[in-house]
């Protein structure tokens, strides 16, 4: 007998999101914590509350005439992997995730942006959908977007490969109860750093392969709180807020982007396409 599967809520109120199609742009801007949600709307010109449940927060509003979504999708792969598929149901097809992180490069200085190229798939969640030899590269289009919008706005940032991790303690080496180790994590900091890996970070993985797997774009800015190779720290509020910043003027170039491709009949952005009439 084959069983029948249907998509929970495909076009109605979303399980965990508590959405609906026509709460959320096709762009949507992604932090980790609800409370940065707002954070991202602090740059637009509009903002409105659609929805929020546990750790899912969604916002909407307006910049330079386009529309835009933010919402939460919690800390690491399980939660995040909910938040796209509900988001995408309701319509969304452009994942930015806005976040921070950890830097890995001794030149990445705490307040610092980085943006990722793709990910080390470090974290399993994305492992129920395809295996390992699959790679989690962020889209072209949205890489390009955030490094122009970095550039305009005068941001310090790096372009380089995250790696994603499903543990915040022991799969970035961070200190355990009772000084717990394991033999093996005394390279990893040290491999990561020789492989040329940007930073560390929980999410990312998850965001590029669901997007390459459904057909949609994904993309990662963060702010650097902390660099694990010289031991520098800083309050990450205020690169947060301008990380969002960034994030949230790229959603505008795409968009515009965007128009010039459906003008030109074009299924990709290639640069010398703006010099076209």
């Amino acid at each position: 007998m084959t069983i029948q599967h249907t998509p929970i809520h495909p076009g109605g109120l979303q399980m965990h999101l508590k959405i609906r199609p026509g709460d959320v742009s096709r762009y949507v801007l992604t932090p980790g914590d609800p409370g940065r949600v707002p954070v991202v709307g602090s740059s637009w010109d509009t903002y409105e509350e659609v929805a929020y449940f546990r750790e899912y927060r969604t916002a909407r509003g307006k910049l330079d005439g386009v529309d835009i979504t933010a919402c939460s999708h919690g800390v690491g792969g399980p939660s995040t992997d909910i938040a796209v598929v509900e988001l995408s149901n309701c319509g969304a097809d452009t994942f930015i995730r806005v976040g921070s992180c950890a830097a890995l490069q001794p030149e990445i200085k705490p307040g610092d942006l980085v943006i990722s190229t793709g990910a080390l798939r470090l974290s399993g969640t994305v492992d129920a959908y395809i295996d390992r030899s699959y790679p989690a590269v962020a889209d072209h289009e949205v890489l390009m977007a955030l490094i122009q919008a970095a550039e305009d706005m005068g941001e310090r940032y790096h372009v380089g490969l995250a790696a994603s991790v499903d543990s915040f303690y022991a799969g970035e080496v961070n200190p355990m109860p009772g000084g717990f180790r394991q033999s093996r994590m005394d390279h990893v900091i040290d491999d990561l750093q020789k492989a040329k890996v940007a930073n560390f970070e929980m999410e990312a993985a998850t965001i590029f392969t669901l997007a390459q797997l459904f057909g949609f774009r994904g993309g990662m800015i963060c702010s650097v709180g902390a660099n694990r190779i010289t031991r520098e720290r800083e309050d990450s509020a205020e690169s947060i807020k301008r990380c969002c910043a960034v994030a949230s003027r790229a959603v505008v170039i795409l968009a515009g982007w965007d128009a010039k491709k459906a003008e030109a009949g074009k299924k990709h952005f290639f640069p010398t396409l703006l010099a076209k009439a």
